[in-house]
């Protein structure tokens, strides 16, 4: 057993240490390796969200683990699974009309925040009997992806450093009714990946041979969890209190990512690399001393 874990442990450590833009086609590749963890690593290892159409309602959906069957994946839309699969989980009666207002209410949410990309709200009993009581145990997931492709390099106006990306995020949740409140337990993983081109030009160069092209991809996830409690008044107060708990978090995920992320990967390319040339980083060295030996003598 413990010969297991720790093979299932250097799986994943390997994982973190591979680029996070290819990691569908890493965990493919080590699920052929050892298939006796491929279950482990495809229920434990977050991927790009899949983007799939329910042809019936004419609505786009993402697909993952949460509601998979085999190859197919249940549409929040029609409740069928795509293509259609036989036995596949689907949530209580009760629980479906929650998953439909949330899916509504969070397909406003991606519209405000995000100004297109495709989200799906998915829900499950955590009971065996969900009839039965007043008071529910239910789990669920929210996903958002949207994605920045590159426009076409035959356009004219299109630049020639035009990013593209994709933002994924998902947010795993636990909910407990309790009388006139619910506890809710939170998940959520962030995966970004941002790649831009780059244009260089020496200075004091000559104009066609200095010219150079590049790209920089940053990418990774970031996970964080939270605890909170709301109260309830009835099973519509789900409703806000999940958007208020997802609502929050995706901003501290997106402040952190602003502030620290990117801003210190700005500091280490800024020390690596200097945007002006070597003479006029040098000129302005020697102004910088001239000033402080000026200042000097004043003293």
């Amino acid at each position: 057993m413990a010969e297991a874990d720790l093979t299932f442990d250097s799986l994943l450590d390997l994982l973190r240490r591979l680029p996070p833009t290819r990691v569908e086609e890493n965990v493919n590749t080590l699920c052929d390796l050892a298939p006796e963890y491929a279950d482990d690593l495809l229920g434990n290892v977050d991927q790009p969200l899949k983007v799939l159409t329910d042809s019936e309602k004419g609505r786009d959906f993402l697909g993952c683990d949460y509601n998979r069957d085999g190859d197919s994946f249940r549409s929040p839309w029609s409740n069928e699974y795509i293509p259609s699969s036989n036995g596949g989980p689907t949530p209580s009666s009760k629980l479906r009309q929650l998953e439909i207002s949330l899916n509504s209410a969070f397909d406003t949410y991606r519209e405000m925040y995000f100004e297109g990309g495709v989200s799906s709200v998915y829900l499950w009993d955590l009971e065996d009997d969900p009839g039965q009581g007043k008071e529910i145990s239910f789990a669920g997931v929210v996903l958002l992806k949207k994605v920045l492709s590159t426009p076409s390099s035959s356009s004219p106006d299109t630049p020639e450093t035009s990013p593209s990306g994709s933002w994924d995020s998902l947010h795993v949740f636990e909910c407990q009714e309790r009388g006139r409140s619910a506890k809710y337990k939170l998940t959520s993983t962030v995966m970004l990946v941002l790649e831009t081109k780059t244009l260089a030009k020496a200075e004091g160069k000559n104009q066609d041979t200095s010219r150079g092209k590049g790209s920089v991809t940053l990418s990774g996830s970031m996970t964080r969890q939270a605890e909170v409690d709301y109260p309830l008044t009835n099973s519509a107060g789900h409703i806000p209190n999940i958007g208020r708990m997802v609502e929050d978090m995706e901003i501290k995920m997106r402040n952190l990512l602003s502030s620290v992320y990117f801003g210190k990967t700005k500091d280490v390319i800024n020390e690596l690399r200097s945007q002006s040339g070597l003479e006029i980083k040098s000129r302005e060295e020697m102004l910088r001393a001239e000033l402080a030996g000026k200042l000097g003598a004043r003293k």
